[in-house]
């Protein structure tokens, strides 16, 4: 009975940790909530100019998910799997409790992948999408560093 416990404890923690763990990956996706419920027309633009949709598409994304920080992981994922919303917002309905990283998995997201990496960093509302900032890497830095030096 004793070692019953004492094993049923230990997947229990198992479980806690890999829980725990995969819901460190994407903390960002509450400070994303907590901006948007400061400003919800402010975010459904950003979404918008984001991902270069009409209001009618933010609308309908933001009515088939649970909080405005998923309507962006459901766009940035059918962006980067290159699957349509309707697809993605399917995942999301059938797989939620799974977690981001399950379901992008499922999408074609392999994990390890600079995608997925990306996902875990945080959204890119601020930058444009993910090709601004590119070109930014420590080479050009070096050299800007190097110009103030000479």
């Amino acid at each position: 009975m004793r070692r019953r416990f004492v094993a049923a404890v230990g997947v229990l923690l198992v479980v806690l940790a890999a829980s725990a763990a995969m819901a460190g990956d994407f903390e960002w996706l509450k400070d994303l909530n907590i901006r948007a419920q400061a400003d919800p027309s402010g975010f459904r633009a950003s979404l918008a100019a984001r991902f270069k949709i009409g209001d009618a598409q933010v609308t309908a994304v933001l009515g088939n998910v649970a909080q405005p920080a998923d309507a962006y992981m459901v766009l940035r994922l059918g962006e980067m799997s290159g699957q349509p919303v309707e697809r993605v917002t399917a995942t999301y309905r059938t797989g939620k409790g799974q977690g981001w990283g399950a379901m992008a998995k499922s999408l074609g997201i392999k994990p390890g992948s600079p995608e997925f990496h990306a996902l875990k960093r945080g959204h890119d509302l601020d930058s444009g999408g993910p090709d601004k900032g590119k070109g930014k890497g420590k080479k050009e830095k070096k050299h800007k560093k190097d110009k103030e030096n000479d």
